[in-house]
């Protein structure tokens, strides 16, 4: 049996967005929302917001290739400037 692994965009209530991955051993997990730094995240709401916080998941490519999907969350990175702190949270 084959997993298919993803690249996923995360689009938060301000707009921003954060693209991300799942190549974990069984695949793409619906409980898996990335590894952003929440520190930052938290501090662009507050807390009244963070109290009712709903976040969009899109799946944007799928492989069972874990190189190729690695490959490709790069390449979303810099498509859709999520490293730059005014449209994302792709910090690291």
């Amino acid at each position: 049996m084959q997993f298919n692994y993803v690249v996923y965009k995360i689009t938060f209530p301000n707009g921003k967005i954060y693209i991300g991955k799942d190549i974990g051993g069984s695949g793409h997990s619906l409980r898996y929302f990335g590894s952003w730094d929440n520190q930052t995240v938290a501090a662009d709401f507050t807390k009244e917001q963070l109290s009712k916080f709903t976040l969009t998941k899109e799946i944007l490519f799928e492989s069972v290739d874990k190189d190729k999907v690695s490959k490709k969350e790069l390449e979303l990175i810099k498509a859709y400037n999520s490293n730059q702190p005014d449209i994302g949270y792709n910090r690291t």
